[in-house]
């Protein structure tokens, strides 16, 4: 059967429940359990809430991300119209349309490649016959983008600043032009000005080519400079959601605590 897009929404999950399989025993511990949202094309919705509320673990197998021992054992997700329980031959397809940032991703970019083949990877890694000349041109434009110098492209990653890989890492997320952009603490190790331009990447490609944006954080102020709606979880659970920071509706069983929203 083909799959077919959503004409209205990027992402639609359903009563989502998420388990990790555990190292030191045949049961799984599960990590996320009933989350439901849409998110509407060309929008963005920031992921908040403590450390070990399931924000990454939602993040990344709605990316397509099958490396974290994670797997849904309860309701679904579609991103961009493939199922994530069960995306078989799409998994693929998913991995391309969705851009994924883990955390710590400047942290652990490539040893032994150089900056421009680190950002060129995701379109290489799938298409040897690409034309080296227009990726060449693109990765250019992608550092100029991100405020990195263009001799920063013969460069490896450890010569380079933590801010810096940290922009190489949000650089490689967006080479191949993904339609829904799932990233984890984006902008982490970034100066005011380097933040403020990949800020205005992200939503230069909302408003230009209508991407849509999952952003794992707990700074109030990234969530307004998207202009996110903002899903609240603890322990797995979601115990808020609003459109925007201001205005979130919290369930009967959770108290509101601004503390599990600002940083």
């Amino acid at each position: 059967m083909s799959r077919r897009r959503d004409p209205d929404v990027a992402i639609r999950c359903t009563d989502l429940s998420i388990a990790r399989a555990s190292a030191r025993s045949s049961e799984s511990l599960r990590v996320v359990d009933g989350v439901s949202f849409d998110l509407p094309h060309a929008t963005s919705l920031a992921l908040m809430g403590p450390t070990g509320s399931g924000k990454s673990s939602l993040a990344a197998v709605l990316a397509g991300i099958d490396e974290m021992g994670l797997a849904v054992v309860g309701g679904d997700a579609y991103v961009d119209g493939i199922p994530v329980r069960r995306p078989g031959r799409d998994r693929r397809t998913l991995t391309w349309v969705t851009g994924y940032l883990a955390q710590r991703a400047g942290a652990d970019l490539p040893a032994r490649m150089t900056v421009s083949d680190v950002i060129a990877e995701p379109i290489v890694s799938r298409d040897r016959r690409v034309n080296a000349h227009a990726l060449e041109v693109r990765v250019a434009t992608l550092l100029d983008e991100f405020m990195l110098p263009l001799g920063a492209s013969a460069k490896y990653p450890y010569e380079l600043s933590a801010g810096m890989r940290q922009r190489v890492a949000l650089a490689r997320t967006l080479i191949h032009s993904p339609r829904v952009l799932i990233v984890d603490e984006p902008f982490a190790n970034l100066d005011v000005e380097a933040r403020r331009a990949a800020c205005d990447a992200i939503l230069r490609r909302r408003d230009a080519d209508g991407m849509s944006t999952v952003v794992v954080t707990n700074d109030a102020q990234i969530a307004s400079d998207l202009s996110a709606a903002v899903l609240v979880m603890r322990g797995g659970h979601p115990i808020a959601y609003g459109p925007r920071m201001d205005d979130l509706l919290w369930t009967p069983s959770a108290d509101p605590d601004q503390r599990l929203v600002s940083s």
